[in-house]
């Protein structure tokens, strides 16, 4: 098991020298000048070649990019462009906003898809079902920035209970959350159906029900956790995705989290916040893929001896 972790944090290495040398080309033939974009359109032509220089954009672009991934793998993500600050102060105060707000969306789509899932596959073709998967099918279909302005619009605007923007506390997440948690709660929801319809038609549910073991052991301890797998499989891709930054739903709110930070890169051409971004993102995916693995093995016995 450890060299299995090991191995795949080492496998990091390539990932996010990959990830970070496309990610510098694309943006190095983006249009637009970021030094033209800093100093506005005012500037003049000696602060522009000076800025230049003193950013290394004079050199070329593979020379640019050695540098910048032989100082990330020193630990220096270097400073942002447009206002000076080293990036990785601004993706640590950044990040705890996007962890609570990946964590409640992900706490409150299980609470609610998975009971939903598992009474839908139970009473299969029932008025339940029926309603449940309408509800899973409206939760995939609606885009989430078009939700999260209606909930601003209703709880915001005209109820006035909850905050519509910005961050001050636990309730200016609970409408992102909400947002967010529609679209993957009605996926997880959706998996837990299909999973759980397999795994009820197994024989040895039917050979549960015939010794006489109780319908809420045969769910839980018996169909629940054999149909689990899939079902952790698409929670933990979910959790790494909102873990790394849900860009749109934190922009449509205007959340001070990593995901507003990348778009601000982004919109600027400041490649040292956009790569630092990506970086994080890319390590928290990972761990996030590893830890799944690792329950894969808690779940089944037979992954954990296959790790060993």
């Amino acid at each position: 098991m450890v060299k299995y972790i090991v191995k795949r944090v080492l496998m990091l290495i390539p990932v996010i020298i990959g990830v970070t040398f496309l990610v510098y080309f694309i943006l190095s033939f983006t249009p637009g000048d970021p030094v033209r974009i800093i100093l506005g359109d005012e500037a003049t032509q000696e602060s522009i070649d000076l800025l230049t220089l003193e950013l290394g954009l004079d050199q070329p672009v593979i020379v640019q990019y050695f540098k910048y991934i032989s100082n990330v793998f020193r630990g220096d993500l270097g400073n942002s462009w447009t206002h000076g600050r080293p990036v990785f102060n601004e993706i640590t105060m950044r990040l705890p906003v996007t962890i609570r707000l990946a964590l409640l969306s992900v706490l409150l789509g299980f609470i609610i898809a998975i009971p939903l899932g598992i009474i839908a596959a139970i009473r299969q073709y029932s008025m339940m079902d029926n309603v449940s998967m309408m509800f899973v099918l409206v939760g995939v279909a609606i885009p989430n920035f078009w939700l999260g302005l209606l909930l601003m619009l209703l709880f915001s605007l005209h109820l006035g209970w909850l905050p519509s923007s910005g961050y001050s506390g636990f309730a200016s997440l609970i409408l992102p959350a909400i947002t967010l948690s529609t679209g993957n709660g009605a996926i997880v929801a959706r998996m837990t159906r299909s999973t759980m319809l397999e795994v009820i038609r197994q024989d040895y549910i039917r050979t549960a029900k015939s010794k006489g073991v109780s319908k809420n052991n045969i769910i839980v301890k018996h169909a629940f956790r054999n149909a689990s797998i899939p079902i952790v499989t698409v929670i933990g891709l979910q959790v790494g995705v909102l873990m790394g930054g849900a860009v749109l739903t934190e922009t449509v709110f205007a959340l001070p989290g990593i995901g507003t930070l990348l778009v601000d890169g982004i919109r600027r051409l400041d490649t040292p916040i956009v790569l630092g971004t990506l970086i994080v993102f890319t390590i928290i995916f990972s761990i996030v893929n590893l830890i799944v693995d690792l329950l894969y093995a808690v779940l089944d016995p037979r992954i954990k001896a296959a790790y060993n």
